[in-house]
């Protein structure tokens, strides 16, 4: 309060200190200026703990906000298949997205999962797998849809959209929960020629409660071009960027602060022809809804 006061005392006049009365008001003034100091005193803190109030299950809202991390990237998840022939127009929209070529309050974190279930149609994807048609079914449950079906994006494990309608995307990513930037740092290795290993330590950056998350590793690939020789797309040259290959679980992580350290590492078993300079690491945090809760990626050295 000491320096409130003399703030005040810059604006009583020199005749006010000349007599007794003149004594009497500036105590009253002074007394009034302590009132108001408490009063700010108090708004101030008021203003600084609104971060972690309590939610009506009695737990409070400091998910994201126990430490002052910069907002991370969104997780925009593309379910494909080269084998559907609405998928190659998403496909370039997607690839366009992940470039950077709209102007976006966020930055933005691709990777296309492509489905098996439309290998029947006569063109088996090379990149289809069905443990990403297991990873679309979770999604098609948790956000009770009818129906699986591509193109599809979710973004941020939370929402869903047809990605052949720009303007329907880019509103879909602009209206998604953000969440800090883990604070990993990768060591990317290459034991032998047939392997990758990725070891990650750092701190997730939002506080995990007791039902825990699951910390992901995605090696992806860009540049995949492919004749497509059957199927709906028969006569089409395909291109493909963003393309999981991979998908490890690095740890799990139940009541954890926000700058607790983790670490694990994970080992990916590599393809034939596989080239480094087309390839990167997304890392990312997920309930068991895969609701993700941070993400980050890295590009792999150049002497891997």
């Amino acid at each position: 309060m000491s320096s409130i006061v003399p703030c005040c005392e810059l604006i009583i006049p020199p005749s006010a200190f000349l007599t007794l009365e003149g004594l009497k008001r500036e105590r009253e003034r002074r007394q009034q200026w302590d009132v108001v100091s408490l009063v700010v005193l108090a708004r101030v803190h008021l203003l600084l703990h609104q971060g972690n109030e309590v939610d009506g299950n009695g737990k409070t809202n400091d998910t994201v906000v126990e430490e002052a991390a910069p907002e991370g990237p969104i997780m925009v998840e593309l379910f494909s298949s080269q084998g559907c022939a609405t998928s190659p127009a998403a496909e370039l929209l997607l690839s366009r997205l992940g470039r950077g070529d709209f102007q976006l309050d966020a930055p933005v974190i691709v990777l296309a999962y492509h489905v098996d279930y439309w290998d029947y149609m006569g063109w088996k994807d090379p990149y289809g797998s069905s443990q990403w048609t297991v990873r679309q079914k979770a999604y098609v449950e948790t956000l009770n849809l009818d129906t699986m079906f591509t193109p599809q994006v979710v973004v941020q494990g939370r929402a869903q959209c047809v990605p052949n309608d720009e303007d329907v995307l880019l509103s879909t990513i602009a209206t998604a929960p953000r969440f800090p930037a883990p604070s990993f740092q990768a060591n990317i290795q290459r034991p032998t020629s047939e392997t990758l290993q990725v070891t990650i330590t750092g701190a997730l950056r939002f506080k995990v409660e007791d039902n825990g998350v699951h910390v992901m590793v995605a090696l992806y690939e860009n540049g995949l071009v492919n004749d497509c020789s059957a199927g709906e797309n028969k006569g089409k040259v395909l291109s493909n960027d963003f393309v999981v290959r991979k998908l490890e679980k690095l740890c799990n992580v139940e009541d954890t602060s926000a700058k607790k350290t983790i670490s694990g590492t994970v080992t990916f078993s590599l393809w034939d022809n596989f080239n480094h300079n087309k390839c990167a690491v997304a890392v990312f945090a997920e309930n068991s809804s895969h609701q993700i809760f941070g993400s980050q990626k890295f590009r792999l050295p150049d002497d891997i």
